[in-house]
């Protein structure tokens, strides 16, 4: 969870303790959200005689060490904001030539996550000043995901792999469906960088926001988790609604994005405002959103594209009857947003006998699916 997209610079302890506890008691730490992040605005506008950091003293009375106890507590992780300029985005004090006394700073206070922007800067290139964080996180020996956020403008997916955990591959993300189908592309075009250890970050979620319909929630949630993002809750957990807590806890989607071969899923077909997505999985599986019941496949094999040293292809056999599991088995009104998991089924099942098919794919991603629904051949 991040404060950001729905709190912005109204952010206070008392906030960040209530989200830790409905982060607890709606299951959804216990499905992999276990970080609470805070984001720009918790600092003072100056630091104190030792030149360190110093929490508002309006809005974190407690301090930030009490918090990240509180939330350690609940069997959670802090995460706090800084910037590689002179001041953070909002003007509070940045970290550029405080790299070594924050990153003690935060150690101390016990933070296990930093988001680090790239406001006011002094000019010089990103891939300069990133590393002298990343040196200083090291030297602290206290483990702390380290996320990159200079908006993609430097391309940091092909230097960041060896400073950061993440890095952001776009611009801030609105709560509007434009925005989330921009930033997929933007984020899509660098799928080859991303890898286990190291993750494009098209920014965090809106689901729940209030400015989108639930179906283009469900589709952004889905193309987050197909593109192995990080999927950093951005609303308010404390008053989230039902549809709002079923996209976000839905184990199947989840574990897409969790899958240990972590390949990050990519756009491989768009026929007009049609667009197939989809990336390989552990054990043979293929994830891909699609409204598809049962899916043929032709000649289906696929690897990274512009790597010199391509993960291993996934394939399944020509003619496989793959059996889908749905994005939820109970929102039929979701389908034409699904994000679906496939595997093959024992040679004894029954399936749709094809028709033909038709490969519309790119040649990144050969894949050739065929899909019967309630009477319907559907090719993609």
């Amino acid at each position: 969870w991040n404060s950001w997209n729905h709190y912005g610079c109204n952010i206070n302890e008392h906030i960040v303790r209530a989200t830790a506890d409905a982060l607890v008691s709606s299951g959804l730490s216990k499905m992999g959200y276990t970080y609470v992040n805070i984001d720009d605005c918790w600092a003072e506008l100056k630091r104190d005689n030792n030149d360190r950091l110093v929490p508002s003293r309006s809005k974190f009375p407690s301090g930030i060490k009490a918090l990240s106890d509180y939330v350690h507590s609940k069997g959670l992780k802090l995460g706090i904001y800084s910037d590689a300029g002179y001041y953070t985005c909002q003007k509070q004090p940045g970290s550029l030539g405080h790299e070594q006394v924050d990153a003690d700073t935060f150690a101390f206070w016990g933070v296990d996550y930093l988001k680090y922007d790239n406001c006011y800067n002094d000019g010089s290139k990103p891939e300069a000043r990133y590393p002298k964080m990343r040196d200083a996180l090291l030297r602290t020996g206290r483990p702390i995901f380290y996320s990159l956020c200079e908006w993609g403008v430097d391309v940091p997916a092909t230097w960041a792999p060896k400073i950061g955990s993440s890095w952001r591959t776009t611009g801030d993300i609105e709560d509007k469906w434009e925005s989330v189908i921009s930033r997929a592309d933007l984020n899509d075009k660098f799928a080859p960088y991303a890898r286990p250890g190291g993750w494009n970050d098209p920014d965090m979620l809106e689901v729940g926001n209030g400015h989108m319909t639930m179906d283009e929630y469900g589709s952004h949630f889905s193309i987050w988790a197909l593109m192995k993002a990080p999927l950093l809750i951005g609303c308010d957990v404390t008053s989230m609604n039902k549809g709002t807590s079923r996209i976000l806890s839905n184990q199947e989607v989840i574990a897409v994005n969790q899958d240990h071969k972590g390949i990050q899923g990519r756009k491989v077909s768009k026929q007009g405002d049609l667009e197939v997505w989809a990336g390989p999985l552990s054990n043979n599986r293929i994830a891909f959103n699609s409204c598809l019941v049962f899916v043929w496949t032709v000649n289906t094999t696929a690897q990274r594209s512009g790597s010199k040293s391509p993960r291993e292809p996934y394939s399944i056999s020509e003619g496989s009857c793959l059996q889908n599991s749905s994005w939820s088995k109970s929102d039929p009104q979701m389908q034409n947003l699904a994000i679906r998991t496939t595997s093959p089924l024992p040679k004894s099942s029954q399936c749709p006998q094809p028709l033909g098919y038709d490969h519309g794919l790119d040649s990144t991603w050969p894949l050739s699916l065929l899909a019967y629904e309630k009477g319907t051949l559907h090719s993609t």
